[in-house]
């Protein structure tokens, strides 16, 4: 196994480099067939097919880790089955089962064991679950066929040239996803933001947009949106608006065992922007972890976080999560499973 530092030299942008094979089940008349590992490569579709037409599709995002002794670690994938399953069945897709979902991932990483990159890089796993029933009709109902399949990618850090404190754009107009339909993770949310986060980079040179219809913070357009205040952690409670992120609740629970005092309630961009110049803020998802933020733009002012910089608490709660993560530190939560 070539050490990381060999091979990020020629690592493709996060997401864009993938491993040699795939898994791939198929729901017909009824049931799934069983998960199989093969090369991967393009996939067939009929241009009928109902995904490409309402969107029929969900996916999720999860790491599994080379630890130092060389053994391979996936984190929270438990998790990431029973979201996935939600999903579907929020999108009225054949709903896979637990085991299936779960011998597919477990397959999928197996499958390309030494393509795993050492530390500090991992695995991205992509479970993902598209209708494809031959039916332009079926505008008003779910696919009855579907297809599941999981693809992974080899990657490094999601910043090309380490974290720096990101700018955000607050919209108070617009929102991320329709209501209660936030809490799913289906492509056509993250296309329904691309138009806003486009228009901010050009215009404000922001990284995200913070979404805030109604002047009510929920979260950006790919990630959720936290703030330390003190020793209090103060994020949008999950009420279907916003996205319950695995690593979200993985850093709210590190953030409790650590003296701090949660906080997951409803706020307004005034209070948000007023607790903003003694507070550290950052976003967190899968691929980047924890992601902190600088500044936020509103009607034109840009204000800043804090100092500015990336927040000392922001990242010892990172350095927590990533340690359990790549086996530096005790799992006591058993958030970790041996591949």
């Amino acid at each position: 196994m070539r050490s990381f530092q060999s091979q990020c030299t020629n690592m493709a942008e996060f997401g864009q480099d993938f491993t040699s094979q795939m898994v791939i089940a198929n729901y017909q008349q009824g049931q799934w067939s069983v998960p199989k590992v093969q090369p991967i490569g393009p996939l067939s579709l009929h241009p009928g097919t109902h995904v490409l037409h309402y969107s029929s599709t969900c996916f999720e995002g999860l790491k599994a880790y080379r630890w130092q002794d060389g053994s391979v670690h996936l984190f929270r994938y438990a998790d990431n089955i029973k979201r996935l399953q939600n999903s579907a069945a929020s999108l009225c897709l054949p709903i896979p089962s637990y085991e299936l979902l779960e011998e597919a991932i477990l397959s999928a990483v197996k499958s390309v064991e030494n393509e795993i990159p050492d530390l500090p890089g991992a695995l991205y796993i992509r479970p993902t679950l598209i209708g494809t029933e031959l039916n332009i009709g079926a505008a008003g109902r779910g696919s009855n066929e579907a297809l599941m399949y999981v693809i992974t990618s080899p990657v490094g850090d999601y910043f090309i040239g380490g974290i720096r404190p990101l700018k955000l754009l607050i919209d108070d107009e617009n929102m991320r996803s329709t209501p209660k339909f936030g809490q799913v993770k289906t492509g056509g949310n993250y296309a329904a933001s691309l138009a806003s986060v486009t228009q901010a980079r050009e215009k404000y040179g922001a990284d995200q947009v913070l979404f805030c219809p109604g002047g009510q913070v929920q979260e950006t357009g790919a990630a959720n949106f936290i703030l330390i205040k003190d020793k209090q952690i103060i994020t949008k409670k999950t009420d279907g608006s916003i996205l319950p992120g695995i690593t979200r609740d993985s850093i709210l629970k590190l953030a409790q065992s650590q003296g701090y005092q949660v906080r997951e309630l409803d706020y307004t961009v005034s209070e948000l922007i007023d607790w903003l110049p003694d507070s550290e803020a950052f976003l967190s998802g899968t691929a980047a972890v924890l992601s902190p933020v600088g500044s936020l733009i509103y009607q034109g002012v840009e204000h800043k976080v804090g100092d500015g910089q990336v927040g000392k608490q922001s990242m010892q709660l990172k350095s927590s999560l990533t340690d359990i993560q790549t086996g530096q530190k005790q799992d006591k939560l058993g958030w970790t499973s041996l591949v």
